[in-house]
């Protein structure tokens, strides 16, 4: 096979793949969505579907992946060099665990659903927020609390197992400061 076929072939294959990058400016969510237009329409239908506001599903995809597609827990090593496996199975955008994912894909029938896809990652993080809503009355517009939720599961929420993590409420507040600046900035930029 000649050179510039392979080449042809390598660059299609990516292009079909998608951007697996972050955005390039993550601290505003008008250029997030300007640069990553299927951002947008992913997240408006995650948010007529799950009821899901687009600012509080950008906050916590930023939180978990920083907006990049294929993105990993850290391994864990023993005795300091030796490689033992990721910290968890979470992978993705929404950094989603195998379990949880196969919770998702069963109760949505989406059997052929993605971590690494922006539509199946918002899909995700709206089915599991309106989980939080009916299971613990959490407000979907309350992103703090909605992510205590999402990173500690249902029953360690329940059980208040994050109120012992000084670290985990302070970035639960982080979560929630930024749901804020994203709104904000959507509203401006007039893309809700």
């Amino acid at each position: 096979m000649s050179r510039l076929l392979r080449l042809a072939i390598l660059l299609l294959l990516v292009s079909c793949g998608g951007n697996m990058s972050a955005p390039r400016n993550l601290d505003n969510a008008c250029a997030i969505l300007d640069e990553r237009p299927r951002y947008l329409a992913a997240m408006k239908r995650t948010e007529r579907d799950w009821g899901v506001p687009v600012h509080v599903q950008m906050a916590t995809i930023y939180q978990e992946s920083k907006f990049i597609g294929n993105a990993r827990t850290p391994h864990r090593f023993a005795l300091g060099v030796i490689p033992m496996g990721r910290q968890s199975s979470a992978y993705g955008y929404s950094q989603a665990l195998d379990g949880t994912w196969e919770d998702y894909k069963r109760a949505t029938r989406s059997y052929g659903a993605r971590r690494d896809k922006i539509s199946d990652a918002t899909d995700f993080i709206g089915w599991y927020m309106d989980q939080s809503e009916q299971k613990l009355g959490i407000s979907k517009w309350d992103a703090a609390s909605q992510y205590l939720a999402y990173h500690e599961g249902h029953s360690g929420f329940a059980r208040g197992s994050h109120r012992r993590k000084a670290w985990l409420m302070r970035v639960a507040a982080e979560v929630a400061a930024r749901a804020d600046l994203y709104q904000m900035q959507l509203i401006a930029c007039g893309k809700i």
